[in-house]
């Protein structure tokens, strides 16, 4: 292969990589973001912060969605090379991370009070967690720099 084609080709993973790490970490800011505006809510019933959180939500979800499929694409194309650990706790993560994040907008949907309450702020912080854990093992792998070192 060319030479020039295979920076190319590297170049496109490393964009890829990025892309699927940003999308990863913007999930997990917004279930964060979501878990604070939920104890915003249990502390003043300003029903506005659970609309917030319920946004937040949906906005982790579509992050989060992203960055599950590329890891799923990214382990169906690699399957062959092997699983590595880290890749297998991400995609874990991830997926527990956009379940337990559907749920918490199901249980955002709900009328007045009822719509946060301790299930929802538990949802909340479980999805943070599980979306969090995703982060540090998608970027306890190795670049592509680092691996052709």
């Amino acid at each position: 292969m060319p030479f020039g084609r295979t920076m190319a080709m590297e170049g496109g993973k490393r964009a890829v990589r990025s892309l699927h790490v940003l999308c990863a970490g913007f999930g997990a800011a917004y279930f964060a973001a979501g878990t604070v505006t939920d104890i915003a809510y249990l502390r003043t019933a300003e029903m506005q912060w659970s609309n917030f959180s319920a946004w937040l939500i949906v906005g982790g979800l579509v992050f989060t969605g992203v960055a599950l499929g590329a890891t799923l694409l990214a382990l169906a194309l690699h399957l062959r090379g092997g699983l590595s650990m880290s890749r297998m706790i991400e995609a874990a993560a991830l997926a527990l991370a956009f379940v337990l994040g559907l749920i918490n907008a199901f249980k955002h949907s709900q009328d007045a009070w009822s719509s946060v309450g301790s299930l929802g702020l538990f949802l909340s912080i479980a999805s943070s967690i599980a979306a969090v854990v995703a982060v540090f093992a998608l970027s306890m792998r190795p670049s592509l720099r680092e691996v052709g070192q």
